[in-house]
């Protein structure tokens, strides 16, 4: 039996606190809203929320599925969904002041749609109360029903993200049994293909007993996908009934995976230890790299326009 080295210094962080953090928190818990910075055990809470910025999880707190990785609450939410949670989300990030918001959810496949209406129905809602606010979505794979998608990216999000979260091989050790590998890659492509303009992103966990070989196996199948950005992040046990940590990857080999995406064509790579997929460092280059995207569509219908003038 493998045993891991002590938690190294580089991934120490402090407590949560601060006058920001305090009033988010107050403002999610008034309003009922879950965000995955609590549920998930998030490192970087205080990073994220100090800045004024966080990730809100819809449909509630409680998850159909039960990956070995994650902290969310597994069980049977039995149909049960807030009607009022798209308007308190729109209302909470209009009071906010933010420029970029991730909205993600727990795996709901006790709904019909997986719940793709109610977070399409968010995305339209915060867009009308905050016009200028990048939405970037993390949505759940909605077990590859294709309607489900395109119900989530006709809302009109400015990115859509999927997480493949580990490598081929080791996904049916880490996910829940209904989450596949090829499914998710899918779920991916399928984006791409209703909206070749939308970026799209993905996250891979490492730390679980990974080789490189296979986390640039990962990274090549999702350029394949046309997945634009990517992040790579260390696993950290959550709790005792979760999978334990393998190795703890040295910042070095977290450099060179950013290296390899970036030469990959990815257009944006954030690789580190305490790097997360809903990750406040690389807000700004994708809020960039959208703004240019739109430029570039606005300049094309115009100048398409004055061509058959």
């Amino acid at each position: 039996m493998t045993t891991v080295e002590p938690k190294p210094q580089w991934l120490t962080v402090g407590p949560p606190g601060g006058e920001s953090y305090r009033s988010l928190k107050d403002l999610f818990g008034s309003l009922g809203l879950h965000t995955v910075c609590e549920e998930a055990h998030c490192p970087n809470v205080n990073e994220c929320w100090g800045g004024g910025t966080a990730t809100l999880m819809l449909m509630g707190d409680v998850c159909s599925r039960a990956c070995r990785f994650c902290m969310v609450t597994p069980g049977r939410p039995e149909g049960l969904l807030d009607a009022a949670e798209p308007e308190h989300v729109a209302f909470a990030l209009s009071q906010m002041g933010l420029t970029y918001v991730v909205l993600t959810s727990v795996d709901r496949d006790d709904l019909p749609d997986g719940g793709a209406s109610h977070f399409a129905r968010t995305i339209r809602k915060v867009k009308e109360a905050s016009p200028s606010l990048m939405v970037e979505v993390l949505i759940p794979d909605f077990q590859g029903d294709l309607d489900s998608i395109r119900a989530v990216v006709d809302a009109g999000p400015d990115v859509v993200a999927h997480n493949i979260e580990t490598t081929m091989s080791l996904t049916p050790k880490v996910r829940d049994p209904r989450a596949h590998y090829w499914q998710s890659l899918s779920v991916l492509r399928d984006v791409k293909k209703l909206a070749p303009d939308v970026f799209t992103k993905s996250s891979i966990m490492v730390g679980l007993g990974e080789t490189e070989e296979e986390v640039a196996q990962a990274m090549a199948h999702l350029r394949m996908a046309g997945v634009d950005f990517l992040t790579v992040g260390q696993y950290l046990r959550p709790s005792a009934r979760h999978l334990p940590v393998v190795e703890y990857v040295r910042p070095s080999q977290f450099e060179r995976y950013r290296q390899m995406g970036e030469g990959m064509g990815f257009g944006y790579v954030a690789s580190g230890p305490l790097v997360r997929s809903s990750y406040r460092a690389g807000e700004l280059f994708v809020r960039a790299a959208v703004e240019r995207g739109k430029k570039r569509s606005q300049s094309y219908n115009t100048d398409n326009v004055s061509s058959h003038v």
